[in-house]
């Protein structure tokens, strides 16, 4: 019997797979396997809360595959000796997997392909990197222009999705199934994330049904539950990058009135904002390791290690920065514009370099994604792809007002403010003491005070962005 092998990375579902169906087109069984990669678990970028949600979308996926007769064989090693070894052992033919245009994985596929034939396939977006480019040939780096050549490619419909197989081959014998995953399956925080493609297609039905046409009034209230919630299963692949376009361009045409077409446009933009970010870390990545645009490369970062500190721990002062940060600890999980809130104020704020932050993040973020991260963390340092967002300085009580009027958000995760009057849960540090006093939370003893005066801040970041202007 002909055998390939299904090389499961960042697509851990079986409905829309096109990595599972090329293989299953070339070869009569297929064995899929996932690589424990030591040179990924030993990063210092790796996220303790993202293996674990990994390792129970490789128990589910491993569940799915035995109840159509196959099963997950896991092994651990570098890919390029790994896989060798196991076309050896099955007698397969060759390698099938989704095409991951980050550096690592290219480096790490090219290694591999040298050793093995080594089919990619594309998958991880709906268009690949390669497809969407100016009328010259050279990749887009500003997000509207790319948007627009993006929309003027042709869309996926629901007749392209691909059917999960029904009935898959048996392993062959010698080959044991799901046994080198260790830990123990569970949830995340206050907003659990279950591992696996079939909670991802719930979150996914009962968002287009209804939440996604309210979306673009309430996509930035921290203190509501107004997202999808679906950036970990995107991640790694429990839901194709087509799906979620199909379901948004379904919702958008069935919207009953022009409004909740809005809403359904507004999230559909946001997924093209991920292949944005792709689409730039595959044309330009040297983006990991310096700002996108060279002006900005020798900023004098203040980088002090305590104001650091305080950040990572939410002990600011700044009481939406510290709920977000501490949501962060607990559930692995922050809110899109807590995110941009809690970046600004690290590198406009505190002038701390955002390579710190983007480190800080892909540790802790169970969605955590090398290119989306990067791109989000270079748009808040206004340091990414925007003409001029130099300037561009979140206010942290003004953003805490605005998206979190009630402060519910900051209640819930900051416990010490329970009983600060709404007024004042922004900047409790403006009450005055008798009141601080009567509420139990006296600034400075029970919640910090500020640790850096936001308008003197701002003015040395202007100041240290146009110097770096001025010498580059």
């Amino acid at each position: 019997m002909r055998t390939m092998i299904w090389w499961v990375r960042r697509d851990l579902r079986l409905e829309d797979n096109q990595a599972l169906s090329v293989a299953l087109g070339q070869g009569a069984r297929v064995v899929p396997v996932f690589v424990q990669d030591p040179a990924l678990l030993a990063s210092r970028y790796v996220g303790e809360k993202r293996v674990a949600f990994l390792y129970d979308g490789l128990r589910s996926l491993d569940a799915d595959l035995r109840a159509r007769g196959s099963g997950l064989v896991v092994r651990q090693g570098e890919p390029g000796s790994v896989l060798p070894a196991l076309l050896a052992e099955t007698q397969a033919e060759g390698v099938v997997a989704e095409h991951d245009p980050s550096p690592y994985a290219s480096r790490r596929d090219a290694r591999v392909a040298a050793r093995v034939p080594l089919r990619l396939v594309d998958g991880l977006t709906v268009h690949p990197p390669e497809a969407v480019r100016k009328a010259d040939g050279s990749p887009y780096s500003i997000y509207t222009p790319y948007s627009r050549a993006w929309k003027a490619l042709p869309l996926p419909d629901a007749s392209e999705l691909l059917p999960a197989p029904k009935v898959l081959p048996p392993l062959p014998p010698q080959l044991r199934g799901l046994e080198a995953i260790p830990g123990e399956s569970g949830s995340f925080g206050s907003r659990p994330f279950v591992a696996g493609e079939r909670e991802a297609r719930r979150r996914l039905t009962a968002f287009v049904a209804d939440a996604i046409y309210d979306y673009h009034r309430g996509r930035d209230r921290m203190d509501l539950e107004a997202t999808s919630g679906l950036s970990p299963y995107l991640r790694f692949g429990m839901l194709s990058a087509r799906q979620v376009v199909v379901e948004a361009l379904a919702a958008r045409e069935a919207a009953p009135t022009a409004e909740a077409r809005t809403g359904a446009q507004v999230w559909l933009d946001e997924l093209i904002w991920r292949e944005f970010y792709l689409s730039i870390l595959y044309h330009f990545p040297g983006v990991r390791q310096h700002s996108f645009r060279e002006a900005y490369r020798e900023i004098a970062w203040a980088n002090d290690p305590e104001d650091f500190l305080a950040w990572q721990e939410g002990r600011t002062g700044y009481p939406i920065v510290d709920a977000a940060m501490r949501q962060l600890e607990t559930t692995g999980w922050m809110h899109n514009r807590a995110r941009m809130i809690v970046a600004s104020f690290l590198t406009k704020d505190l002038l701390i370099d955002w390579r710190w932050g983007e480190r800080h993040f892909m540790q802790h973020l169970i969605d955590g994604d090398p290119a989306v991260n990067n791109g989000g963390w270079q748009w808040s340092a206004g340091t990414g792809t925007d003409a001029a967002p130099y300037f561009r300085i979140f206010n942290p009580v003004s953003q805490g007002e605005k998206y979190d009027p009630e402060g519910a958000y900051v209640r819930r995760w900051v416990p010490e403010l329970e009983a600060v009057p709404t007024s004042a849960i922004h900047a409790p540090w403006t009450l005055p003491v008798e009141v601080q006093r009567r509420v139990g939370c006296m600034v400075g003893t029970d919640y910090p005070a500020p640790i850096v005066d936001h308008k003197a801040a701002r003015e040395r970041t202007l100041a240290a962005y146009a110097a770096a202007r001025a010498s580059a």
